[in-house]
């Protein structure tokens, strides 16, 4: 017996019903291409046989789908949640409604008459997302030596293992790789130490595999619904998910897993990256995982991919818009679309209908003092492909992707339009110096022990899955320490700042004209050829100090390592810099420390001279006349003293034309 849904008594209670079905609805519809296949926007390869979505031409009339032989139930495909209403029905959010079957065979023939229904504005098959692509067994910790590296590197934090996260912190150690590159990495140790370790009122949704909350670094970084009771089965705060306490699994609706046949650990590797807890002794670190005073992000998880199943369309949609009403600021979202799925944002758009408008409530919900909505960051794909996979490429999405420790494109990252900025990814099968390979060369981040075959806590993984929590973690660094400036901006606004915080990775493309890495259990050779990716790779990798500035609203400039290297204090001061009195700089030892200075710079002729051993970012003060060549007093005549703050970024190489002073 067909068995209608809870929602049915409301429908008929207010009396409303569908048009009539046409008598003469053709049962192969699909094949046959009906004219009511016209409202269904894409077919159903790939795509659950289970269930279907449809979006109503504006009132809540499903009563008349009920009434489809075949139709298990209906029900509202995103759950309304109290104080939302507005946003919900602006973006349509009340008019989607997910139809399952009593007999996946009957997929095509009951959506075929859904179709032809007057109320029904637009079909969806329930497609899949492509599950994250795997491109090399995790492999755990155990018993590998940390890095040759000084103990300054990593003496801010005391997590044990952060000295193999070359991703954070990279000193050139050629045991990584033998063309490993000191600097290739996030810029973060003195954003970290200067600046900010992150934020707890930010709430950060992976949504992914399921994030495993017991794990022994991630556990004090979870989100937790406090309005809800754990284990009792009942919907406490009313938001439509029962015992949804540290997020919930829209695959399995109920609990969130990882340890099922076909799980691989993914989500809570990527949930690491962006907030496992730092300075306590164990473990990682997390890019925005705190100082060990309770100040990291919190991790909010949001299961799509639950054993080999999930990724819908409706469960990725029901997932974003869950992060958006129980206050996420950001959501990393490290899937998509294979490679060549869509090839424009038109086709996308006009096909992920319930994915797509719910990425636009998720923006234009309002989380947190800073950001007027939530900032979306996908990864671009690992089809080696010139261009991004959708949802990341589209224009007001952040799609990132991958370098390896070589500071280079990786042999599996997309690259070119749609992909907006790189991070570091990893890359097993790059060469040590002493022969062989390393692991180290992937990203090393927490694993569920249940899957590592020694029973390790954590793992090294690569791909763009990788390269996107780490954006999404400088991310909430910069949201974090805007909000201790009380900034404000536009999502836009934002965006555009995050994109813009890259450091050049083409300098460093040009040096090679090839590259090499074994991949396939060290079986197969892959030379890539480094003129495909020169300004291909987004704007550059990022960098979270360039993005602290931003938010200060400081310049950078960035210079290579090495004696009588200069910048133009122009940006600074103006184009007559050349002609002020400069009357002193001011520099503590910190920031001599954080670049390596053998001397304090020096100013001469409208340039400052400086002298950097060592990679580092940090601030300085510039002082001048303007009007005189000395300020003014009660009884002589001068100008105005002129102080500037100015931010400096040492580095390996400085672009020319336009790139790295």
């Amino acid at each position: 017996m067909k068995k209608a849904s809870l929602f049915l008594g409301f429908v008929l209670l207010l009396g409303l019903s569908c048009a009539r079905i046409p008598e003469d609805t053709p049962q192969n519809w699909y094949s046959e291409g009906a004219a009511i296949a016209t409202k269904a926007v894409n077919t159903d390869k790939d795509a659950s046989p289970e269930s279907f979505i449809v979006k109503l031409g504006g009132s809540s009339e499903v009563s008349g789908i009920l009434a489809i032989a075949g139709v298990k139930s209906v029900e509202p495909l995103f759950p309304s949640t109290p104080g939302n209403e507005e946003l919900e029905q602006r973006f349509g959010m009340d008019r989607w409604f997910e139809v399952t079957l009593e007999d996946p065979q009957s997929l095509q023939d009951v959506a075929g008459t859904a179709a032809s229904l007057d109320c029904v504005a637009r079909l969806e098959f329930n497609t899949v997302a492509a599950r994250p692509k795997v491109l090399s067994e995790p492999v755990g910790v155990q018993d590998l030596p940390a890095t040759k590296a000084s103990a300054d590197d990593f003496s801010l934090f005391n997590d044990p293992q952060l000295s193999n996260q070359w991703h954070y912190i990279n000193t050139g150690d050629k045991t990584i790789s033998k063309n490993v590159y000191a600097g290739g990495d996030i810029s973060v140790k003195d954003v970290w130490k200067d600046i900010t370790c992150g934020d707890h009122s930010i709430i950060v949704a992976v949504i992914d595999e399921g994030v495993k909350y017991t794990h022994p670094d991630l556990a004090d970084a979870m989100w937790t619904n406090s309005a809800e009771i754990p284990g009792n089965g009942i919907d406490d705060d009313g938001n439509g998910y029962i015992d949804d306490i540290h997020g919930y699994n829209f695959v399995d609706k109920g609990e969130i897993s990882w340890t099922k046949n076909g799980d691989g650990g993914h989500g809570t590797h990527t949930a690491g990256t962006i907030g496992a807890v730092n300075n306590n002794g164990i473990g990682v670190a997390g890019v925005a995982g705190g100082s060990g005073k309770g100040d990291g992000v919190q991790l909010m998880s949001c299961q799509i991919f639950s054993g080999n199943g999930g990724g819908t369309v409706a469960q990725v949609a029901k997932a974003i818009k869950y992060a958006a009403d129980n206050g996420a600021s950001l959501i990393s979202c490290s899937f998509g679309y294979g490679g060549g799925t869509f090839t424009s944002d038109g086709a996308y758009r006009s096909y992920g209908g319930a994915e797509y408008e719910a990425m636009l409530y998720f923006q234009s919900k309002r989380n947190n003092p800073v950001v007027d909505g939530g900032i979306i960051i996908f990864s671009a794909g690992n089809d080696g492909l010139p261009y991004a996979g959708y949802p990341g490429a589209l224009e007001n999405v952040i799609s990132v992707s991958a370098v390896g420790p070589d500071y280079l494109p990786t042999y599996y990252t997309n690259y070119g339009p749609g992909c907006k900025i790189a991070a570091p990814g990893g890359e097993a099968g790059q060469p040590v110096a002493s022969g062989g390979y390393s692991v180290r060369a992937e990203v090393l981040s927490t694993f569920p022990s249940e899957l590592e075959q020694n029973g390790g806590d954590y793992a090294y993984m690569q791909g763009t899955s990788m390269a996107c929590p780490h954006v999404t973690g400088v991310a909430a660094l910069g949201i974090a320490y805007a909000m201790k400036l009380g900034k404000h901006y536009t999502v836009d606004e934002f965006n555009s700042m995050i994109v813009s915080s890259a450091k050049d990775i083409d300098t460093r493309i040009n040096a090679f004209s090839t590259k090499t890495v074994v991949y396939s259990s060290g079986n197969t050779y892959k030379t890539l050829k480094m003129s495909d990716f020169y300004h291909k790779i987004g704007t550059g990798c990022i960098d979270a100090w360039s993005l602290m500035m931003k938010i200060e609203g400081i310049p950078c400039s960035t210079v290579a390592i090495g004696e009588n290297q200069w910048i133009d204090l122009s940006p600074y001061f103006g184009t007559s810099s050349t002609s002020l009195t400069y009357t002193g700089l001011e520099i503590n030892d910190e920031a001599r420390a954080a670049l390596g200075l053998k001397k304090d710079p020096e100013l001469r002729n409208g340039r400052l001279y400086i002298d950097a051993t060592k990679i580092g970012s940090a601030k300085m003060t510039i002082n001048a006349v303007g009007g005189g060549s000395a300020i003014g007093t009660e009884t002589t005549i001068g100008g105005m003293a002129i102080s500037r703050e100015i931010s400096v970024m040492t580095r390996g190489f400085a672009a020319t034309g336009g790139g790295w002073l």
